[in-house]
């Protein structure tokens, strides 16, 4: 009975003084090994502390609004989309239902496969581009450039190099990447916040979307339904293609850190190739998990590009550009100022 008086006081308390904003007040999420970063599917020991002995009723675990059971004292951390999360303790306290929360990691189960590549075939490619997107349409090449003034959407026939059809964008904005759905050619800018939807078969323009949450304009491409979106942060987000807006996230994660600086995107068989910004790589990203199952070690590719360009920069004509031929089951790739456009394959190292 004094103990029942004693909740109730202190319940009285906790609402009168607004704390059913902080509950973590009287409790908190206690995790095996006093930990915060944990495996995808990983079982781990959890425990509410009851700071004042409160009488509370049963706890439930979640996150992402999905119920992690409770084996024991163990949740297993079976969640799909993988990084930053938030493990959500529900439970009542004399009737009024209470939620607390702990900022979590949750990783990637096994380390990323490593990739190499060989080179199949070399094509021109104008050493004046700034390439910041890379897409087939059938056999025609498009190609986004970026820099403010020199900004440009092209068509190209990728085995001469030659331009069959290119528009300018305005002198304001800083280019970046585009992919093809449906017959749209959707394009992003970099740090204007605005992007644009072009009729693919003559590049008129159609309309102009601006962007939700997402930090910047990097890479663009498509699964066929939806768009993803790369900001230069550890985020790669999902857009209707429809209504250009963002429909939430997956964040690009090892399975030892949260890892960001994913840029020029292509979508292939479930899997996002992510060119590394500033780096000879590219990743392989489960679209649905975020995981980083395979890393593509591109060293030496740049040591067969021409470098005395007038528009090479020895620090940003890096490796961007990936575009993957359905018809020939190969990928392209080339840089930034690049003078060649590669034709590879993938395999494990």
């Amino acid at each position: 009975m004094v103990k029942s008086i004693c909740s109730l006081l202190l319940l009285g308390f906790f609402l009168g003084c607004g704390g059913e904003k902080d509950p973590s007040k009287f409790f908190d999420i206690q995790l095996e090994g006093r930990k915060n970063q944990f495996q995808q599917n990983q079982s781990v020991g959890v425990a509410l502390k009851n700071k004042k002995d409160l009488q509370i009723g049963d706890v439930t675990y979640s996150i992402d609004g999905k119920t992690l059971p409770l084996d024991g004292n163990k949740i297993k951390l079976d969640v799909e989309r993988l990084g930053n999360k938030k493990l959500t303790a529900s439970f009542d306290l004399e009737g009024n239902p209470i939620e607390i929360t702990k900022k979590i990691k949750v990783l990637a189960a096994t380390p990323p496969q490593v990739y190499t590549y060989e080179v199949l075939n070399t094509y021109p490619h104008n050493p004046s581009d700034y390439t910041q997107g890379l897409e087939f349409n059938g056999q025609t090449l498009y190609e986004s450039t970026g820099k403010k003034g020199a900004s440009k959407v092209k068509k190209l026939n990728y085995e001469t190099g030659e331009v069959l059809q290119e528009i300018e964008i305005d002198n304001s904005v800083f280019g970046e990447g585009i992919t093809i759905l449906n017959d749209k050619l959707y394009h992003l800018t970099w740090q204007s916040g605005i992007g644009y939807v072009y009729d693919a078969s003559n590049l008129n323009r159609l309309e102009s979307f601006t962007y939700g949450q997402s930090k910047e304009g990097w890479g663009l491409c498509n699964n066929g339904e939806v768009l993803y979106k790369s900001d230069g942060t550890e985020k790669i987000w999902m857009l209707d293609p429809n209504t250009l807006t963002e429909q939430g996230f997956i964040e690009t994660v090892t399975n030892k850190s949260i890892f960001n600086k994913a840029n020029e995107l292509e979508y292939v068989d479930g899997k996002i190739y992510a060119n590394v910004y500033q780096k000879e790589s590219m990743m392989i990203i489960d679209a649905a998990t975020g995981a980083i199952e395979g890393v593509i070690n591109f060293g030496g590719l740049k040591n067969n590009v021409s470098k005395g360009g007038a528009d090479w920069d020895d620090v940003n004509s890096v490796l961007n550009g990936v575009a993957y031929n359905k018809e020939r089951g190969t990928f392209f790739v080339t840089g930034k100022n690049w003078d060649k456009l590669f034709e590879v394959t993938i395999k494990k190292k």
